[in-house]
């Protein structure tokens, strides 16, 4: 297997920021690596050769033989292929019957080729949990056909879908459960200069914050003498399929607990998505109408506090 060191040293430090720049040199790096897929125990091999599969060991397998990759399931049901840069990502608890060293440029065309069954690769899923949406592996295939060309380029149509993921998945959520209270009054207070601060630490320099302050909507509700709910309406502009709609902050006084729930475009209406405080993003169930929106919210956010 190649060395994936500088792989290693990229995603570390883009997991850190997930900024722009960051995303462009794993895909840099993803573009020469050969990764690890676990997958079933390939077809018409011999016992020996199967016997060092099982142990890890790097084999030649023979050109006739069939992969069939393990996939990852998320909560909306959409599978996903997964890679490993090293076998030290694979939890033990986890690992399949094979785990193959392939190109990267091979697992995208093997997504690419089963659009109907997989939807994107996720890189490291169980500790950096990179994911490379549909979009970017189309420009991946691309540049696989392309052996001159040296770095991955991003559009800034296809960043400002990236950027709104990231704002709703992860920098929000982060900030909130860190600071708790503390930073649900500072969000009420600064509403939209504050999200826009938030965007200024995802946005590079050479590309511009495509928002103004009027393109978000607030609003605060005590529900109950218990429960406040703040809702937060994204701008509608670079909306895309899992892209995030609305925000909704729930502020329970009595535990003084934090929950985090989201709106998001899906292939047919909208689901409702949660981020935990351990910042995983999850999909609970379909989305109602607007309009029971918040009922529905408070119902979820009521069942967590039981």
């Amino acid at each position: 297997m190649t060395d994936n060191s500088i792989l290693e040293k990229v995603t570390e430090e883009f997991v850190k920021e997930r900024n722009k720049d960051g995303f462009v040199k794993v895909m840099e790096q993803l573009e020469k690596a050969v990764v690890l897929v676990p997958s079933l125990m390939p077809e018409n091999l011999d016992e020996e050769t199967k016997k060092q599969v099982t142990e890890g060991k790097e084999i030649k397998l023979p050109k006739e033989s069939k992969i069939t990759p393990c996939l990852l399931r998320k909560e909306n049901g959409e599978q996903v292929l997964p890679i490993f840069s090293t076998k030290n990502h694979i939890p033990v608890e986890r690992r399949s019957p094979a785990v193959l060293a392939i190109p990267f440029f091979t697992c995208v065309a093997m997504v690419m080729a089963n659009t109907e069954k997989v939807q994107s690769i996720v890189l490291n899923p169980f500790t950096q949990n990179i994911m490379i949406p549909k979009e970017i592996l189309e420009v991946a295939q691309k540049r696989s056909k392309m052996p001159q060309t040296k770095t991955v380029k991003v559009t800034e149509k296809q960043f400002h879908v990236l950027a709104n993921r990231q704002l709703a998945y992860e920098a929000l959520p982060k900030f909130l459960y860190e600071k708790q209270k503390e930073g649900l009054v500072k969000l009420q207070e600064e509403e939209s200069k504050f999200i826009l601060s938030l965007y200024s630490t995802i946005y590079p320099k050479e590309i511009r914050v495509p928002y103004e302050e009027e393109d978000f909507s607030f609003m605060t509700l005590n529900i109950t003498e218990n429960m406040q709910i703040t809702r937060i309406d994204l701008p509608e502009k670079n909306i895309v399929k899992g892209s995030c709609l609305r925000i909704y902050v729930v502020w329970k006084r009595d535990s003084e607990s934090l929950d985090y729930y989201t709106i998001e475009k899906a292939e047919e209406g909208n689901e409702i998505g949660r981020v935990n405080e351990q910042r995983k993003h999850e999909i609970i169930e379909q989305a109602p109408d607007n309009g029971a929106e918040i009922e529905t919210i408070m119902n979820l956010a009521s069942e967590t506090g039981q």
